[in-house]
């Protein structure tokens, strides 16, 4: 197994040289130069409290091409009955924050360590990283984030304080990804939660070969407009 460390330099290795589970490399730092060039390349960081910056890149890949979006007939029952109010980039950082805090039975969430939060509202501040959150009345109650670049959008966490809120605004940013001409959601991490949705695995190579095409598109900076 190889695994590489990480100079100061902001470069990467080739994705093709992940180990088996789609651990790349080791090391470097969370800036906005070198985030951008890993989600560019297919790259993503990952890890917990008191480990080194992983950054992985794995082999299958599951997406969610927003054309191909699943709604259970009971979430359609929760959307036609508009129990949420929906924004988008109202709430970032109120989104993010939960995401760190709440615990998701799936266990997903738990890696956001301050670093990281700081990373990713330091790209939201820079029109790249984008939240669609649900609210009864004045209260947050659920929330997605995730970075955008080009055509590609990269889905990073979600939250929720009751059932629903989270799948709603899923659902929100899927609709608003497919009316934007977005080619792809990038799930990251296959789970049984987006496969309900309509996610499927794909073979590292092609989501390279749809990543590349989508980032010849110019990438929508700055906050979003409404859900």
């Amino acid at each position: 197994m190889t695994v590489f460390y990480l100079s100061k330099e902001p470069i990467f290795p080739h994705p093709r040289f992940s180990d088996p589970d789609g651990l790349l490399a080791v090391g470097g730092d969370l800036s906005i130069e070198r985030l951008i060039l890993a989600y560019s390349q297919g790259i993503f960081p990952w890890y917990s409290p008191g480990n080194p910056i992983l950054w992985w890149s794995p082999d299958p890949r599951l997406v969610l091409f927003p054309e191909e979006l699943h709604v259970p007939r009971s979430l359609r029952r929760v959307l036609n009955k508009k129990r949420f109010k929906v924004t988008i980039d109202q709430a970032f950082e109120q989104v993010i924050n939960m995401c760190a805090k709440v615990r998701r039975s799936d266990g997903y969430g738990t890696w956001l360590v301050p670093e990281m939060i700081e990373a990713y509202i330091r790209l939201h501040k820079q029109g790249l990283a984008h939240s669609f959150e649900t609210w009864q009345e004045d209260r947050l109650v659920g929330g997605v984030y995730g970075v955008s670049l080009g055509q590609a959008f990269f889905g990073e966490s979600m939250f929720y304080l009751v059932p629903n809120a989270s799948k709603v605004a899923l659902v929100h940013l899927v609709f608003y990804l497919r009316k934007k001409s977005f080619h792809f959601l990038d799930c990251q991490q296959t789970t049984h939660h987006m496969l309900r949705f309509g996610a499927r695995e794909i073979s590292r190579n092609e989501f390279l070969q749809r990543l590349k095409h989508a980032l010849q598109y110019p990438t929508r900076r700055g906050k979003w407009g409404d859900a």
